[in-house]
């Protein structure tokens, strides 16, 4: 094995110091105070009114102690204990610059004292600097990386080692220990702190990333799913147009020969518009939709709803408003098949969240549009909601308002004093830019 020399240690040695010298002259973050992203203006103005309560009391007293321990006059000890303790108001956005004072400071300061009698306390650093040095620690621990903490420790060390020697022939009296000791424990406890806040803000951070998917992934699902029942309606009309246009030569005499090439190319063309919505149904209706091919339900599938929701336990009463169904025939077959979603997701939502409540399902004229109004009563007595153990996402009002905004309506949801629910959906009948449908076909 090859000896190592000290010319093969200096370029490691080099390298170590520059790398260290870069942690303490390069600081991790921006220059935002301590608690400033917080929303709270209190929580923002926290850090200065700890530092001017700290200011406060221990400029006097290292004054004091420095006067009445180690015999300065005042205005050296006050400079010495300002340059010391000012710097604290810095930390609270440039932690490391306050540190490199505060550090110097230190040494300053033991260099001075160790040419003074010392009457009683303690030698190098009295109590009030400690305390200062360590509050600086805290402010720089929550603000800057693992490896700038570590260099501060081991400049910390060598801190202490300087000053024992500038005060030689005087020895120090366990001080240095102590700050070694206690500097390690604050840094310690301040990367903690800050460490586990940063996997708390990530952690709420991802919670809203889940959530926001979440609620993007049930609207797609909700909008691939209405656009499976448009396709059924649109279907239906293309199939009446293509069948009328290619009969009317047959049906109608005397038709000329360019018209009936006319139809014959209207035909043609609404074959190939079916095909090509039929081949769109087919990736939109995938395997775990479960091949919905049955006709789309209709105002007039409402009765079967309430009496099927009965039979879950939900006591249900619908009422129609006389006359609606005959105006509702010649409506847009999206409005009527919204009108049903909607009163089944509502209901489906009292099932789920207030079962045993009772319910009550209205359909009604608002002057040239369709009122869907789903009522229910707080539940006959306190019991568990199904779904009680699973936070409530509004998958169900989403689907409601895609249904509206669907066909330009308005819709209105909330809770009632009573302690019920009330599901309110505005929705347009004469839409001048839809057709009138026929009859819906399987």
């Amino acid at each position: 094995m090859k000896n190592l020399t000290a010319a093969d240690l200096r370029p490691h040695a080099l390298r170590l110091l520059g790398t260290f010298r870069h942690h303490l002259t390069t600081p991790s973050g921006g220059h935002t105070p301590l608690l400033g992203t917080s929303p709270r203006r209190w929580v923002r103005r926290l850090p200065y009114a700890v530092v001017l309560i700290m200011l406060s009391s221990l400029i006097p007293a290292g004054i004091a102690t420095l006067v009445g321990f180690f015999g300065l006059v005042l205005p050296v000890a006050g400079a010495l204990t300002v340059a010391q303790t000012v710097p604290l108001l810095l930390a609270i956005t440039r932690p490391l610059a306050a540190w490199w004072i505060s550090a110097g400071t230190l040494v300053a300061t033991a260099t001075i004292t160790a040419r003074y009698d010392q009457d009683g306390g303690t030698w190098p650093w009295t109590a009030p600097m400690i305390l200062s040095y360590l509050f600086l620690l805290i402010a720089l621990a929550l603000r800057e990386s693992r490896a700038t903490l570590l260099s501060v420790w081991l400049a910390t060390i060598a801190l202490t080692a300087l000053t024992t020697t500038l005060g030689l022939p005087r020895s120090g009296d366990g001080t240095t220990m102590l700050l070694i000791a206690l500097s390690g424990a604050v840094l310690l406890l301040g990367w903690a702190v800050r460490d586990r806040a940063e996997a708390r803000r990530l952690l709420s951070e991802q919670e809203q990333i889940s959530e926001v998917e979440r609620e993007r992934r049930t609207l797609l699902e909700e909008r691939a799913r209405i656009a499976r029942e448009l396709h059924d309606v649109v279907a239906h009309h293309m199939s009446v147009i293509a069948v009328q246009a290619a009969s009317a030569p047959y049906r109608i005499t005397g038709v000329p020969d360019e018209a009936a090439e006319e139809f014959t190319a209207i035909a043609g063309t609404a074959r190939e518009s079916l095909a090509e919505m039929r081949r769109l149904l087919g990736v939109l209706r995938s395997e775990e939709s479960g091949g919905e091919r049955a006709p789309q339900p209709g105002v007039g599938q409402l009765a079967q709803l309430v009496e099927t929701v009965g039979r879950a336990g939900v006591p249900a009463e619908l009422t129609v408003e006389p006359g609606l169904v005959d105006l509702l025939d010649q409506a847009p077959q999206a409005v009527g098949l919204s009108a049903y979603r909607i009163v089944q997701e509502a209901l489906a939502n009292v099932v789920r969240h207030a079962p045993g409540a009772r319910a009550w399902v209205s359909l009604s004229t608002d002057g040239p549009a369709l009122l869907v109004t789903v009522v229910n009563a707080p539940p006959p007595q306190r019991t568990e909601s199904l779904e009680a153990s699973v936070e409530g996402t509004g998958q169900g009002l989403v689907g409601m308002r895609e249904r509206v905004r669907l066909v330009d309506g308005r819709l209105d949801t909330g809770p009632l004093p009573d302690g019920g629910f009330k599901v309110a959906a505005v929705l347009p009948v004469d839409r001048p830019d839809t057709d009138t449908p026929q009859e819906t076909t399987a």
